[in-house]
């Protein structure tokens, strides 16, 4: 998934978002920093969000399950991964990846997986932390193999 996609979603998902939530058009558009006017205009989508726009709604609503719906999970990690190429970060808890996700390869409670939806990448370690993300393929291998090599 890419910038312009992740900007297409939250256009679209931002209605939906905003009654999720119980935000009146007013309230919304002052929490995102925008005009009403500019936010209608979202709404009916004769415009997109810009990408601070997307990103203040991924923020402010990543635990919207519309919007994590549309992402395959978490927003943030979607769009730190369209800013950087890999997260390696300090263990992160998640649910082991049983709804959006594909493992692609396991080794000792290990596991390689793929995300159904932004086709990102994820390590995560025998107790469901994740280890590292990437969007790039290539670089999800490279760290799975060295993972691997230091469970041996």
């Amino acid at each position: 998934m890419d910038r312009d996609q992740l900007i297409q979603i939250a256009s679209e998902s931002l209605k939906l978002i905003r009654t999720e939530n119980g935000y009146t058009q007013e309230k919304m558009a002052e929490l995102l920093g925008i005009s009403k006017k500019t936010l209608v205009q979202i709404e009916k989508e004769r415009m997109v969000a810009n990408w601070t726009v997307t990103i203040a709604i991924c923020a402010l609503f990543r635990n919207s399950l519309i919007l994590q719906n549309r992402v395959g999970g978490d927003p943030m990690e979607v769009i730190e991964l369209t800013t950087h190429d890999v997260i390696i970060i300090p263990k992160e808890k998640t649910m082991g990846g049983y709804i959006w996700w594909k493992n692609i390869e396991e080794y000792e409670g290990h596991r390689l997986q793929q995300n159904l939806l932004s086709k990102h990448y994820r390590i995560l370690d025998h107790e469901n932390y994740r280890l590292m993300s990437t969007l790039d393929e290539a670089v999800a291998y490279e760290k799975w193999e060295a993972i691997r090599q230091t469970i041996k």
